[in-house]
Order: structure tokens, then sequence, then C-alpha cells
């Protein structure tokens, strides 16, 4: 629940227990995710951790550039596949209206 709609309830005096009783929980487990991103933040980077991370993001950088020129050869092969099957659908289509022709 958002905390100027919590406030609203509360103020107005409308809050039940229960309500307030999830309200609470739901600021704790909030609270609890907050101290936990404020000590990964003050945790010391020691070297081994930035060359783990370096060599993570440089892993990621070459997988993203393996994807992107696989997904263009892909496009190129779908784009043919296409080609070919509009240039098969003309064909069958010309066969079809030489068999329907009286001379065919």
């Amino acid at each position: 629940m958002p905390a100027a709609a919590s406030m609203a309830t509360t103020v107005a005096g409308t809050c039940r227990p229960e309500t307030a009783q999830a309200e609470v929980l739901a600021q704790r487990t909030r609270i609890g995710e907050l101290l936990g991103q404020i000590r990964d933040l003050q945790e010391e980077w020691t070297e081994e951790k930035i060359q783990r991370i370096t060599t993570e993001n440089t892993t990621l950088k070459q997988r993203v550039r393996q994807l992107i020129a696989d997904n263009r050869t892909l496009d190129e092969r779908f784009k043919a596949a296409r080609s070919n099957l509009r240039f098969q659908g003309r064909r069958v289509a010309d066969l079809e209206a030489q068999l329907a022709s009286p001379g065919g």
C-alpha cells in the first residue's frame, strides 16, 4: 500500500486492526529490504570482487555481441525464406491458372 494511502487511512481513523497489522508487516519488510540495500552499498569492494564483476561484465558484453550477430543472421535467413515463400506462392498460382485454363 502506498505511504500516502496508508497515512490517509490512519488519519481518517478508519484503520482496522487487521489492516494495521498488515501495513506494519509490509513496512517492516520494506525496512528490511532497504537495510539490506544499505549494507550492500556499504560493503567494501575488494580487488577480487572488482575483478570478478569486470570479468562477468566483459563476458556479458561478448554474449550480447554474439546474440546481436545471431539475430542478424536469423533475420537475414527469415527474409530469404519469406522471399522464397512469396516466389513459391506466385509459382503455385501460375500453375493453378495453367491447370484451370481450357488449353491447360
